[in-house]
Parts: C-alpha cells; structure tokens; sequence
C-alpha cells in the first residue's frame, strides 16, 4: 500500500510538471508567433496569439496545431488616392501544419475571420465631402446613407450599402435620385463620389470575404478559406 501511495505521488509530480513545461513551451511559441506576425505585417506591436488544445508538445511533435487564434491588426487598402481601414482582423486556424523544421506555420486547413469597420473610416475614406453613417435597414438587410457633395443639390442622401467580392469590399448606391438624373451629368457625379471598391490584398492567402453587415455601429465583415497561408 505504501508503495502505491509513493507511485501515485509520483505520478502527480510528474504530472504537474509536464503541464507546467507543456504551459511554457506553448506561452514561447505564442510570443514567437506574435514577432513574426508583427514583422511581417509591419506593425507597431505583436498581436495576441492563442494556440489551443492539450497537450500542445504532442501537437508539436506531430507537426500540426488544433487551433491558432490570432489578432492581426488593421488590415489597409488604397484606392484613388483614398486608404480605407479595417480595424483589428481576428482569425482563428483550424488544422495548423508546421513546417519540418518547426521554425514556421506552413497552412491552416481552413480559416474564419472578423473584423470592423467603422463609418468614420469609411467616410475618410470616400473622399472629401462625402459622408457615409448608417441607414437604418430595408428587407432585413442593413444599409449605409451617403451624403454627396453636389452643386446646386443641397442635403442629398442616397442609400447605399457594402458589399464583398473575393478580397474586394464595395460601396455602392442603390439608386440615384430622381431630381438628379433629370441634370445632364449628376448622376455620374453621384456615382464617382457613392461608389468605390478597396482591395484587401493585406488578408492572408486564400482568405476570402464573405459577409459584409451594415449596423448602427459599423460595418461587420467576415470571411473564410481552406488552405490559408498564416502571416509570418
């Protein structure tokens, strides 16, 4: 009996400390991920990264990683003159190989993200004198209010919304006024101020937009892919 209670102990021991190593292996490979995120990325901080599941040294030693959760930052794009922002992409990896040599994330095998974008940075973004806030929601479907700069047609507002294709995010009117398709060229004054499209070519590789939700507080994105290339 004595011998089972000193095995037992033992094996708390041993126990105990393979989870506190399996903790510090896995807290080094999180902050090791977060460097070389932030340098690929060109951030001003590493993001936070979560790598999931128990044991993770066993994870390791078969080269591929249950879960990765990551903060990727803003992710910018340009487009006639014009940066559009898109606050803090989270993502979270699914089926994560490492590479042989264990020094980096080859791919996941699939691969969900959200992100933010607010109507400040979406009306920054559209050029001077434009203005774009939220439009309440029609069908059930959120939509975004445009406030044009036009001559001669003060307080207009036309309804719009934002939608994904790929990497692309659109604004878009839904309809041009009336009283502006009777003047020859307001409309396409209109559409040169209420439709734009920005490029993420900052997402991860085969990461692909697939909702885009307009609320009263900003604008949801979310997207998905198989076989995403992890940043770093």
């Amino acid at each position: 009996m004595r011998a089972l209670k000193v095995l037992l102990v033992l094996v708390v021991v041993v126990g105990g400390l393979f989870v506190a190593a399996d903790r510090v292996a896995v807290n080094l490979a999180e902050d090791k991920a977060a460097e070389k995120i932030r340098d690929s990325q060109g951030l001003a901080a590493a993001p936070e990264v979560s790598i999931k599941g128990f044991p993770f040294l066993t994870q390791v030693a078969g080269r591929n990683l249950d879960e990765v959760e990551a903060e990727l930052g803003g992710v910018k794009a340009d487009a006639d003159g014009h940066t559009l922002r898109v606050d803090k992409l989270k993502a979270v990896f699914h089926d994560v190989k490492l590479s042989d040599d264990y020094s980096s994330i080859e791919n996941a095998a699939s691969a969900t993200a959200t992100a933010t974008l607010s109507y400040a940075d979406l009306t920054k973004a559209s050029g001077a004198n434009v203005q774009v806030t939220y439009g309440g929601t029609k069908g059930g479907q959120g939509q975004v209010k445009i406030s044009p700069a036009i001559p001669l047609l003060s307080s207009l507002e036309v309804t719009g919304s934002v939608t994904a294709h790929g990497d692309t995010l659109r604004l878009r009117a839904d309809s041009i006024p009336t009283m502006c398709r009777l003047l020859p060229g307001c409309a396409d004054k209109i559409r040169e101020q209420t439709d734009h499209e920005w490029k993420l070519d900052q997402l991860p590789a085969n990461l692909k937009l697939d909702k885009v939700t307009a609320g009263p507080d900003g604008v949801a994105i979310s997207a998905t892919g198989t076989d995403v290339k992890l940043p770093g």
